[in-house]
């Protein structure tokens, strides 16, 4: 197999909708860093900002990479993974946990030593990973329809929710109990009232499917939901569950975050094409803010990990 170099670009990014209407400054090429003999595509990211580090899934290599974003260089690789796809780092317990295709295992390590200090067996497919604070809760979604409840302190398994097939992304509401689900095989989306630990309604995304990738703006109460058949972004209303928008995408859907303070990055699998959207539209990449420093940080789909800061 042909060795591939993996680079984190912080990228410059230019307007592609509506750039004179967003009052965006635009962002630009800070840094890049190579992750030389990294094989394969990588999946999910999260990011340590008190201490600028950067997690990275590896999934085509069966490794997690972390990276130094302040040296600009890789610092530290966790290997012996399965396909690792989805990953959350705790910053108050110093846990980082990383959620694997191949058997299913959820493992924990401490984020200072990267010694594995346990694991959850989820059976298959563990995919996304979120993390409730409030709770002191992990969410990670598994197998042909479940989100395993993990409290985040021992790292112990306390519930389990049933869906109708294999989740893909989801997101927790921060001042309610909804989580909202991608359930793609099921042409859905799932509302789960998380006290309850059950489905509660499900909403239809039109004549869009494929729906993998989502954002909410939950002040807004709007779910952004990426569609790859057709590609499209589909816009609901998280009061009623309707659909208030359909824009056309040019490129297949793929993860995607919302910001309300910097223009976003978008890719496609082919070519890196430098985007921005307004503040009140989300990315097509998996996005990351710096708190301090508003620097974000993006994974496309191309071997490339974005991240930019808005011009002063």
């Amino acid at each position: 197999m042909k060795r591939l170099a993996l680079v984190i670009v912080i990228a410059a990014i230019g307007n592609y909708l509506t750039a004179a209407e967003s009052g965006d400054a635009p962002l630009q090429l800070k840094q890049t860093i190579a992750l030389p003999g990294v094989e394969g595509r990588i999946d999910h990211l999260d990011l340590d900002a008190a201490n600028e580090r950067l997690f990275v899934c590896a999934l085509g290599n069966n490794t997690a990479e972390v990276l130094d974003l302040r040296k600009g260089e890789r610092v530290h690789t966790i290997s012996g993974l399965g396909s690792p796809q989805g990953l959350v780092y705790i910053s108050e317990l110093n846990r980082l946990f990383i959620a694997n295709d191949k058997g299913g295992v959820c493992r924990i390590y401490d984020a200072k030593t990267f010694q594995a200090v346990g694991e959850l067996d989820l059976k298959d497919d563990a995919d996304n990973v979120r993390y409730d604070d409030s709770s002191k809760r992990i969410y990670v979604g598994f197998g042909n329809g479940g989100i395993a409840i993990v409290n985040a302190p021992d790292g112990k398994e306390v519930g389990s929710i049933k869906l109708s097939a294999h989740p893909e992304a989801f997101e927790l509401e921060k001042r309610g109990k909804r989580i909202f689900v991608n359930v793609p095989n099921s042409r859905h989306v799932a509302v789960i009232d998380r006290d309850k630990r059950e489905v509660v309604t499900t909403w239809k995304t039109d004549l869009a499917f494929a729906n993998f990738p989502m954002a909410l703006d939950e002040a807004n109460h709007r779910l952004f939901i990426g569609c790859r058949l057709p590609a499209k972004l589909v816009v609901l209303n998280t009061e009623s569950g309707d659909v208030v928008a359909m824009p056309r995408s040019t490129s297949p859907a793929i993860p995607m975050t919302f910001s309300t303070t910097a223009s976003a990055t978008a890719s496609t699998p082919s070519v890196a094409r430098e985007r921005s959207t307004p503040s009140n539209k989300p990315t097509q990449t998996t996005t990351k803010l710096l708190p301090k420093s508003t620097r974000r940080t993006a994974r496309a789909p191309d071997f490339l990990c974005r991240s930019a800061t808005p011009c002063s």
